[in-house]
């Protein structure tokens, strides 16, 4: 799996005072979540962000934004954002915040069950 050990790497700095953030190896590339929910990630060296489906279409017209369609169907609610788009922290910052701001809408994550020895 090949990604933007930089881009990732702003990412973890920008969620740094952030409790709750966990990684993990998803889409071919590396996710952030906060509490269960996926946040972000990178894949390649572009920027992958789950924005929700409310202001997708807005979001989807600006500039460096991009569908999010790696299985050949867009995936409502998540954009891709090319390198451009999030050279300055700024720019890195505004994507993150609308992200943070759709997840945090999110009920909790209920615990998984563990498998029974019928499901095993």
């Amino acid at each position: 799996m090949a990604y933007d050990q930089g881009l990732a790497q702003r990412i973890r700095e920008y969620f740094a005072t952030r409790e709750q953030l966990t990684e993990k190896r998803m889409f071919g590339g590396l996710c952030f979540l906060l509490g269960d929910h996926m946040v972000c990630g990178v894949v390649d060296d572009t920027l992958m962000v789950r924005i929700g489906p409310e202001r997708y279409d807005e979001y989807l017209r600006e500039r460096d934004a991009r569908l999010m369609d790696f299985t050949g169907k867009p995936m409502k609610g998540m954009l891709f954002i090319a390198p451009e788009g999030v050279e300055s922290d700024d720019d890195l910052a505004r994507w993150l915040e609308r992200c943070i701001s759709f997840v945090t809408t999110l009920p909790p994550k209920k615990p998984r069950q563990p498998a029974t020895a019928e499901e095993a």
